[in-house]
């Protein structure tokens, strides 16, 4: 896949990144250079490797997994600008 200066662009558009048309074709080859390496990543054989979090054998920490409501409702209230009912209150922006 080969990424040219019109999609350079429109990528560009749709990330929110001012980019100054002489910049388009450097911009566009550094996606095609990222693409390359992508490619080459395709390449190497990953048959029987195991997902690694770390390159260090190490565990993750484990915790309960409970859903509760964190007994803060106060807490989390006390700075809103209009509460109520133990709700936010928010100006109604559709009819």
């Amino acid at each position: 896949m080969s990424i040219d200066i019109e999609t350079a662009a429109k990528v560009a558009k749709l990330a929110r990144i001012k980019v100054e048309d002489d910049a388009l074709p450097a911009l566009a080859q550094e996606f095609n250079d990222i693409l390359g390496f992508i490619e080459q990543l395709n390449e190497v054989d990953v048959e029987g490797v195991e997902p690694m979090v770390s390159v260090t054998p190490m565990r993750l920490k484990r915790r309960q997994d409970g859903v509760t409501d964190g007994d803060i409702q106060e807490q989390v209230l006390k700075n809103a600008p209009d509460a109520r009912e133990g709700f936010f209150a928010v100006p109604k922006v559709v009819e």
